[in-house]
């Protein structure tokens, strides 16, 4: 059976139809968590900002406009939610991912698969200690796979503080990647 295409689940979805809000929920939570874990590191506010996104969704179905690319436009939405609870809760250091959490991949081999979670492991954390603006572009860039303008257009600055942003970012990680930086301070 042919998956419907994101623009007729939008029509069925405007159209009062239940069964594509939960299709366009199943077609995109699991990546949507990775977008707000990458942006919270926390997964009760991730999940909490995802569903959160999808009830705005269904109560405001009338007023949503889809524009081009349903997942960059959900990736946004959740990003967005995801700085409110943060702002809200007055939270100002991100919270670490846990270090412990596997990841697992069935086509792996046991020595890769240490390898990939030791990888990720490094990763979160190191997403973990960037400043949450810094964090924020380098996930709408490589998550959702926004340009750097649409990008300042949602962090509402000028694309000159994206860039410089994006390039400090990706700095700062590749030195704790690279073991250059200690990993609790980011010096």
């Amino acid at each position: 059976m042919e998956m419907p295409s994101d623009r007729a689940l939008v029509r069925g979805f405007k159209g009062g139809d239940p069964e594509a809000l939960l299709a366009i929920y199943q077609r995109y939570k699991t990546y949507l968590l990775s977008v707000a874990m990458a942006t919270v590191c926390d997964l009760d506010r991730a999940e909490d900002a995802v569903h959160d996104v999808f009830v705005s969704l269904a109560q405001k179905r009338r007023e949503f406009r889809f524009r081009g690319n349903l997942k960059a436009c959900l990736a946004v939405a959740v990003v967005n939610r995801t700085r409110d609870l943060l702002r809200r809760q007055s939270i100002r250091t991100a919270a670490s991912l846990d270090p412990d959490a596997p990841i697992i991949s069935p086509s792996a081999v046991p020595e890769q698969t240490a390898m990939l979670n030791e990888q990720c492991r490094k990763l979160a954390v190191a997403l973990g200690h960037l400043p949450a603006v810094q964090r924020e572009v380098l996930v709408l860039r490589h998550k959702a796979g926004l340009p750097l303008r649409e990008i300042a257009k949602v962090q509402q600055t000028g694309i000159s503080t994206v860039h410089a942003r994006y390039r400090e970012g990706l700095k700062t990680l590749r030195a704790m990647m690279n073991g250059e930086l200690d990993d609790d301070t980011g010096r």
